[in-house]
């Protein structure tokens, strides 16, 4: 049952937080906010804001190595093509590995099942680029994006986020 209610609740986080507008500014805030996050907290992350064209903000944390950019790349990838958070393609896959059956052509190289990758979903236009967190255990890294993108946009992270493990 809890995997059905963590679905649910990253749908509703998809279907809630949808931006009017995303530019420049949004980037450096959400990018700010998950910056000053781990630096309060002493965590160990990677922050990336992306439009599918090019980059608008990163900062990597003391102890992030060369893998980080990379995990980000691949998980960005994964919502650029399937137009959902990284996170819910971890929960709703069929099957147990980390990669996708080879009919489906998506690459591990390229594509990464991991969380940590929110859509920038504008109203009106659609799905623009993501927001990413990479360093954490999949579950936090998407639970920090998902609260710099709920205070961003003026709704309670606490009221979307995910249930304790």
């Amino acid at each position: 049952m809890a995997l059905a209610e963590d679905v649910a609740k990253l749908i509703e986080q998809e279907t809630t937080l949808i931006f009017s507008s995303f530019d420049e500014e949004a980037a450096f805030a959400i990018g700010s906010a998950i910056r000053d996050h781990g630096r309060a907290n002493a965590l160990t992350l990677v922050a990336d804001v992306r439009f599918w064209d090019r980059p608008l903000f990163y900062a990597a944390l003391p102890g992030t190595t060369c893998d980080n950019p990379e995990w980000v790349r691949r998980k960005s990838n994964m919502v650029k093509r399937l137009h959902r958070c990284s996170y819910r393609v971890v929960l709703e896959r069929p099957f147990e590995e980390r990669v996708f059956p080879p009919h489906r052509a998506i690459d591990p190289h390229d594509y990464a099942i991991a969380g940590g990758s929110f859509p920038i979903n504008v109203r009106g236009i659609g799905i623009v680029g993501a927001i990413t967190v990479s360093g954490l255990p999949e579950r936090e890294d998407h639970g920090v994006a998902i609260a710099a993108i709920a205070r961003y946009l003026g709704h309670d992270p606490a009221a979307l986020a995910l249930a304790p493990q």
